[in-house]
């Protein structure tokens, strides 16, 4: 088995996984865990990407809020602002930094060489050629 076909084969069972745990979870946990989802059931379709491709993080907050069924329905940790104030003070520094370094070192064609141009092997006629 190759590299490349030994992901695919780990990429589709994560899948299979995914899916299950997404039906699961949306026909019988959301409910216990957020008492807000509780008869919304419009939305529970937008909801299976995200599952799927996290479905170990859902797993893990499902135990977690199964044990402690006071937390459900909050947030842990509410981020502060000062902190987002500094992440976006960060980013509006260093992205634009970026930028210029990646226009500093922009590389250019050779000038000094020839253009040449490409033609069809021989025999072949050209894709699109007139005649």
């Amino acid at each position: 088995m190759t590299v490349a076909a030994a992901l695919v084969t780990l990429a589709q069972a994560w899948g299979v996984v995914g899916l299950a745990v997404a039906a699961v979870f949306l026909l019988w946990g959301i409910d216990r865990i957020d008492p807000a989802a509780h008869g919304a059931v419009a939305f529970r379709p937008l909801l299976v990407p995200g599952i799927v491709l996290l479905w170990p993080l859902v797993l893990w907050r499902w135990r977690a809020l199964a044990r402690a069924p006071e937390t459900a329905g909050r947030f842990d940790r509410p981020a502060p602002a000062r902190v987002h104030r500094r992440i976006w003070t960060v980013l509006a520094v260093v992205l634009p930094a970026i930028l210029m370094v990646a226009a500093a070192i922009h590389q250019e064609g050779p000038r000094d060489t020839a253009a040449v141009r490409i033609a069809p092997p021989p025999g072949k006629a050209a894709a699109g050629a007139l005649p």
